[in-house]
């Protein structure tokens, strides 16, 4: 009966946002991807822009999940995780977007993200203890903002952002918006190791050179660096991403570098670069780490082909920490109300891979009569403790090799309905396998704009 009602009152938040969500916009109209459309910002000069002043517009998500295992692998005994039935549905992040032109060189940008619903807390007076005010956080979720930013469009070949960006390290984070990956979910092995969506305040240099079939993007960035504090061993760096506080620490900031290939049409092939001299020293206290030395390293590798007949993409991401031994040893003796989870051993090294494939049988049936339907596979190995420098070893409950398989209906261009089945093999099927059905729905779009 409760899996019933939650299926019920999903399809009525669906069927209310298919109405609400309207006609395409211009840009979708003339086949703009979600990504040319949201994501790349004043990338280019303003004369093939869609809007003159000001925009408005955002993307979000939702999702509820059907599993068969419990909260946490880690308490389940010899077996992994325990066999439990559970239902969880979540609004996983909803982002409201807007860009003003200045004028036509200088562009302000800015995306303010509500994640799981957002957050709140709560003053109460308490009588029955003395009248004492006590504070109560009444909601779980975040609010974050994702960017705030002035670009200054000089040239084509080369423009500068400064404020909070995007830091596009992998597929995910440098094309995050719901209907640029297949899953009802992003993809978890990204999403794992690293922060997502990541976002830091520094200054970025951006631009495209070359032509015809040597056509590249490139983006080069210095932003704030993580933070050794939040490193784990389910998470490997993911927690490090700075925010707790009023102010980032900037000691040892991070160099970023992209560079994409667009020289052929349908075909997107990227990689990323990130560097930090030494992440310990962006602790929270500088004693904390005092004589380490962590400097972190992560190199990716992803790609997209799409026509009108097939999508696949691919993506890899390989990780070094230096000093990840003596950040294990700093971190479990971390105070217990800190923010961080003090879950140790951190891994000297991290990885993870994966691709996907969705067919378009609108394309393939030729005729827009058919329902623009893409069914889809994908598989991820992923695994934050690939290398451990440590006498116990890595621990085999965090490698995950998964399928996933599922199908999206676009009822419009930037709206998209999707169902996926997902099974993940756990330490390559020593412990209990972990599996869910999923239902969701995502938009992506400009609202409005003058």
């Amino acid at each position: 009966m409760g899996k019933l009602t939650s299926l019920l009152a999903l399809c009525l938040v669906l069927s209310a946002n298919a109405l609400w969500a309207g006609e395409p916009d211009e840009a979708s109209a003339k086949g703009d991807t979600a990504e040319s459309t949201l994501k790349k910002k004043a990338t280019s000069t303003p004369d093939g822009d869609s809007y003159k002043k000001f925009r408005f517009g955002g993307y979000g998500e939702m999702v509820a999940s059907f599993k068969d295992y419990g909260i946490n692998r880690f308490f389940g005994g010899n077996r992994g995780n325990s066999d439990d039935h559970r239902n969880t549905i979540a609004i996983p992040r909803f982002v409201l977007a807007f860009d003003y032109k200045f004028n036509s060189k200088w562009i302000l940008g800015a995306e303010i993200e509500f994640e799981s619903g957002g957050t709140g807390t709560a003053v109460e007076l308490e009588n029955s203890e003395n009248g004492e005010y006590e504070t109560e956080i009444e909601k779980g979720g975040e609010v974050a903002l994702e960017q705030f930013h002035i670009t200054r469009l000089i040239h084509p070949a080369f423009n500068v952002r400064a404020g909070h960006l995007i830091v596009p390290v992998g597929l995910t984070n440098a094309h995050h918006e719901p209907v640029n990956f297949f899953g009802t979910y992003r993809p978890e092995g990204e999403t794992t190791i690293l922060p997502s969506t990541w976002h830091e305040t520094g200054i970025e240099f951006f631009g495209s050179f070359g032509r015809g079939y040597a056509t590249f993007d490139y983006q080069a960035l210095v932003v704030v660096g993580l933070n050794a504090n939040g490193f784990d061993r389910n998470n490997w760096v993911a927690g490090g991403k700075q925010g707790f506080f009023e102010v980032d620490n900037f000691t040892s900031p991070a160099y970023v570098a992209r560079l994409d290939y667009r020289g052929v049409p349908g075909l997107r092939i990227g990689g990323s670069f990130y560097y930090c001299v030494n992440t310990a020293s962006n602790s929270d206290k500088v004693a904390t780490y005092a004589g380490v030395k962590a400097p972190l390293r992560i190199y990716t590798v992803d790609g997209q082909y799409k026509n009108k007949y097939v999508t696949a993409r691919t993506n890899f991401v390989f990780g070094n920490l230096t000093g990840a031994t003596a950040i294990s040893n700093k971190n479990k003796g971390l105070s217990n109300s800190s923010p961080y989870t003090r879950v140790v051993q951190v891994a000297k090294r991290a990885v993870s891979y994966g691709a996907e494939l969705g067919l378009n049988l609108q394309g393939i049936a030729g005729t827009p009569k058919c329902p623009a339907l893409y069914p889809f596979a994908r598989y991820e190995y992923y695994n934050p403790q690939e290398e451990v420098i440590a006498r116990q070893g890595p621990d085999d409950r965090e490698k995950v090799g998964m399928w996933t398989a599922g199908l999206n209906w676009k009822a419009l261009p930037n709206l998209v309905f999707k169902a996926d089945y997902t099974t993940r093999k756990i330490g390559g099927g020593k412990y209990n396998s972990e599996n869910e059905f999923a239902i969701g729905v995502a938009y992506v779009g400009w609202f409005w704009s003058k």
